[in-house]
């Protein structure tokens, strides 16, 4: 009985890390670690295998790389440059947390702000190459949607993490 306690326990806490992805944060890793930590607490009860383990790791590995790349994609694939699409990248970032200060609507202010600035990012760095206003335009638009495409991808891998653990947890 107490072991069920335990596993709702973490299932909990993986659902707190869960909704950190929306606030650009490690969730993902986060869930990955807190269950190894658990699976070493209670070793002898040989909870979650490897195979497991390796598994969520190598989901969370694929929902960062997405979100990391994501916006970069977003702009490449409007016509932005090298520049521009390094720049969609910090914007997302700056932005998010602009956007986590700035608009106090939970876990929207985070993402509304990582896609305006990758954006505004990707956008303005076009305009001063030199860019027509409409090619700039494009380049943030599709910087902006990218990165919302990426942290997407993201939760979402995150909510097969949450499962993938929470059927091991509970499957005989």
């Amino acid at each position: 009985m107490v072991m069920y306690v335990y596993l709702i326990t973490l299932l909990l806490v993986n659902s707190f890390w869960l909704v950190l992805v929306f606030f650009y944060l490690p969730g993902n890793w986060l869930m990955v670690l807190t269950t190894a930590l658990f699976d070493w607490w209670q070793r002898e009860k040989a909870l979650f295998s490897p195979w497991t383990l390796a598994a969520a790791a190598v989901l969370a590995l694929v929902g960062e790389i997405a979100e990391f790349l994501a916006g970069f994609a977003g702009a490449r694939k409007a016509g932005a440059g090298w520049k521009a699409s390094l720049a969609a990248l910090l914007g997302a970032m700056g932005g998010a947390l602009a956007g986590t200060l700035l608009i106090p609507v939970p876990f929207a202010g985070t993402l509304l702000g990582g896609c305006i600035g990758a954006a505004l990012a990707a956008g303005a760095v076009e305009h001063f190459s030199g860019r027509e206003p409409k090619q700039s335009l494009q380049s943030g638009i599709g910087a902006g949607l990218g990165t919302a495409a990426g942290t997407l991808w993201k939760l979402i891998m995150g909510l097969v993490i949450w499962f993938v653990i929470a059927a091991a947890a509970f499957w005989p």
